[in-house]
């Protein structure tokens, strides 16, 4: 796999993202070769190919709003739900769950119950080499982990799907955000991404964008009017 920061991983490796209007997938092998699909519709999950073999490693993500992180030496684990409950709207029979992302020193507290079963199907189904199926993460975990990766000073990680935008940016190793924004077209996606660089005093023609999502290729253009480079993680 080649990384954000060029360099190669020998794995084989497949990161997949779920959504509720379907999937994506990108396939990295450990010969540094890759294969990146677009948005797929939920009925093609048992005839895609990828997905009939084992990988090294198998990160499932879902886009998931109800997602907010806080620092570890604040949280408590007995209070994940009330916390949670306290940033977005959280009913009493949504699953609530933690992860820590040390990369940052905080903790994401999530629920994936958003009324959809494609990523427990495909956890279940996409098996690494070991036979254990990997947990169902928020895209914005993965989002802080892309992050990290990054050898830019400047580091910014976009996703959008199902009409929302995921954000997170960051300076060298200091979080400055990691959130998500109503957008229910790309244009307005672009607006929630340059009004947090200017209210973070960030320049986006001294930047590179990074995107886990498919992009088409108007999107892609138009991005490529403001930001020095797009690249596709």
């Amino acid at each position: 796999m080649v990384s954000a920061d060029n360099t190669v991983t020998a794995i084989d490796r497949i990161s997949i993202q779920v959504a509720l209007s379907g999937y994506s997938f990108k396939v990295s092998y450990r010969d540094g070769s890759a294969c990146v699909s677009g948005w797929q519709s939920a009925d093609r999950i048992f005839t895609t190919p990828e997905f009939q073999r084992r990988y090294d490693e198998v990160d499932v993500s879902l886009f998931t709003p109800k997602v907010s992180l806080f620092p570890t030496h604040f949280f408590s684990a007995r209070d994940a739900r009330r916390l949670l409950s306290d940033v977005v709207p959280v009913s009493d029979g949504d699953a609530v769950e933690t992860v820590p992302v040390p990369e940052f020193g905080a903790v994401m507290v999530y629920s994936n119950s958003i009324g959809e079963s494609l990523s427990k199907v495909i956890s279940d189904s996409v098996l690494r080499t070991d036979g254990y199926r990997s947990m169902v993460y928020p895209e914005q975990y993965f989002m802080l982990k892309a992050l990290t990766a990054i050898g830019e000073y400047n580091k910014i990680v976009a996703s959008y799907a199902d009409g929302r935008l995921y954000l997170a940016i960051a300076q060298g190793k200091t979080l400055l955000l990691c959130n998500s924004f109503e957008a229910q077209d790309f244009t307005t996606a672009e607006y929630f991404i340059f009004r947090s660089l200017k209210k973070l005093q960030l320049n986006p023609e001294m930047s590179s964008v990074f995107f886990r999502t498919p992009l088409t290729e108007s999107q892609e253009m138009s991005l490529y009017r403001y930001f020095t480079s797009v690249e596709h993680i």
